[in-house]
């Protein structure tokens, strides 16, 4: 089972890495694109015989506890098959 946890800043929270992104796009004449924001995405292998709901268990604990910077971030999990 393969699941993707992906992590993004909260709104509100500057952004200077998209901002940058977002500037650098400008320069190489991309138009048409209002803001950017950046995130972070993990692609993570779920052991096996571990069920869907131990899975997205163990994949919050990984989130709070390393992937994401909850204060400032918001993740989202997708536990696919």
């Amino acid at each position: 089972m393969k699941a993707r946890v992906t992590v993004t800043l909260k709104t509100g929270v500057l952004d200077p890495q998209g901002k940058a992104i977002e500037g650098a796009l400008g320069s190489l004449g991309v138009a048409g694109l209002a803001s950017v924001r950046q995130g972070k995405v993990f692609d993570i292998e779920i052991a096996d015989g571990l069920g869907k709901a131990e899975a997205e268990a163990a994949l919050k604990d990984a989130a709070e506890k390393l992937l994401a910077n909850t204060v400032v971030e918001n993740y989202r999990i997708e536990i696919g098959g």
